[in-house]
Order: structure tokens, then sequence, then C-alpha cells
């Protein structure tokens, strides 16, 4: 991670937003990273690195060379949206030699499904 780049969630962060209020500075990381997933280009990438097996593994990751195929934007735009992700937290990179291979982050991932998730009296109620 580089020196610009800040975990987004701060450890033990955060409890389920139906089960307490969620404290400003905690709101302000999540929004960071829901924001960074409100683009169907980097939601697309997101999804397309972590469907992929490598993309799944810390350290061997996707290059960026099988990525940009699956869309019409050019590679520039591509490389933004990926830095987008990097910075939200939601991807880890490695340059090897003139490409880039990228990796979902579980642990972000997993936060955000903790955030998401209900507690169980509410699970129980299916209205």
């Amino acid at each position: 991670m580089s020196k610009q780049e800040l975990p987004v969630f701060a450890s033990g962060c955060c409890a389920p937003l139906v089960a307490e209020p969620i404290a400003e500075d905690e709101a302000a990381e999540v929004a960071r990273v829901f924001k960074a997933l409100g683009d169907p280009i980097r939601l697309r990438l997101l999804s397309l690195i972590g469907a992929h097996e490598s993309g799944r593994a810390a350290g061997e990751g996707v290059c960026v060379c099988e990525l940009t195929g699956a869309f019409t934007v050019t590679a520039p735009t591509i490389s933004h949206h990926l830095k987008v992700l990097r910075e939200a937290g939601l991807l880890d990179h490695e340059r090897r030699g003139t490409w880039v291979y990228y990796w979902i982050v579980p642990a972000t991932l997993k936060r955000l499904t903790g955030v998401l998730a209900l507690p169980e009296a509410l699970a129980a109620d299916t209205r």
C-alpha cells in the first residue's frame, strides 16, 4: 500500500447499520468504499477480478491485460477505475515488468458484509 493510500476501515469497524447508529467517521469510511462501488465499470472490474481464481489469491492476481478487453473504454480509463478501487481498499496490486496484477482484499469485502448484515432478530423476520 502506498503512502497516499489509507486503510479504509479502522480495526473493529463497524457494527451492522441496523444494529446501532454508525459514527460520523465510520460513515465516511464506509461511504468511500460504497462510492467506489457505485460505478458500473468499477463494479464489473471487481467482479471480474474476484471471479478469477488468481484474483482471489493475494500476491497472484489478474493481469490488467486480461481485464481491458471486457470493456469498450480505453486502457487509461480502466487504469483510473482500478486506482479508485485500490484507494478504497477493495483491491491490491503488484507491478511485474510492464504489467500490473490485481487481486481483491477479502478483509474489506468482509467488513462491508458486516456493515450490511442483519441482526438475527431482523433476519428471522420474513415480512
